[in-house]
């Protein structure tokens, strides 16, 4: 993908999000996001899509089987969610002091 149009998006590593559609919706249970992959548009966050994968023995894991870890989601799925109000939010970007802030359109606080 080029940097000449690289995709913008309000959620960033770390962000606190609720999924809003799929298998894990739930509109009250806030998540963190792990990691964000601008390329294909996805966010990995903590215990949604959990996925099994077979694994063979390797050093680190003498045993193998079967491992549980968390796959991606499609961005578009989660929705930032506002601590002070305790509630899911959109974001509007406001340039402050010549950086970008995002502030909740919800109760108008900056995320941090």
């Amino acid at each position: 993908m080029s940097n000449r149009f690289k995709p913008k998006f309000n959620i960033k590593k770390g962000d606190t999000v609720v999924v809003i559609s799929g298998d894990d919706k739930d509109l009250k249970k806030p998540r963190k996001v792990l990691e964000v992959f601008l390329e294909s548009a996805r966010v990995l966050v903590e215990s949604v899509n959990i996925v099994t994968r077979h694994t063979k023995p390797s050093a680190q894991n003498t045993k193998g089987g079967l491992v549980k870890k968390e796959a991606s989601v499609h961005i578009s799925n989660v929705m930032l969610w506002d601590a002070k109000m305790s509630v899911p939010t959109k974001v509007n970007r406001v340039r402050e002091n010549g950086k970008l802030v995002r502030i909740s359109k919800k109760s108008g606080e900056a995320i941090i």
